[in-house]
């Protein structure tokens, strides 16, 4: 996917933004993966993507640990901003758009403070309720 320099400084920013959401959460660290994706970890365990056109869909994406029922839940009142991503999708997690003009900040921290629970061990993920 070819950016322009204003698509790409867009692109930055929303993924900034997402690290600074990801950060706030206790022993949260990320890296980069492959071209341009980062991974969010707390402790070995994978809880989230920022994904970058992954192998070529075009978007710039969350992905993170969910549930089956919220992800269909989730796609089913806006599929525009949610879909099923690749791989991890059948396991229940759930995409959302960072590449769209308007992007739920307040959606996207709640899915991240969701998907660090889930991976996090009992006492830690208690600590963000």
């Amino acid at each position: 996917m070819a950016l322009s320099a204003k698509q790409l400084l867009h692109a930055n920013k929303r993924r900034e933004q997402l690290i600074k959401i990801c950060s706030t959460l206790p022993e949260v660290v990320y890296e980069t993966v492959g071209e341009g994706h980062l991974s969010f970890r707390i402790r070995k365990k994978i809880f989230a993507y920022y994904l970058f056109d992954h192998h070529g869909d075009g978007m710039i994406a969350f992905s993170c640990k969910s549930t089956l029922n919220e992800q269909r839940r989730l796609i089913r009142d806006d599929a525009e901003s949610f879909f099923v991503p690749a791989y991890v999708g059948p396991r229940g997690w759930v995409g959302i758009r960072l590449d769209l003009a308007e992007v739920d900040w307040d959606t996207v921290t709640e899915l991240a403070n969701q998907a660090f629970q889930a991976a996090a061990p009992i006492k830690l993920a208690a600590s963000i309720e």
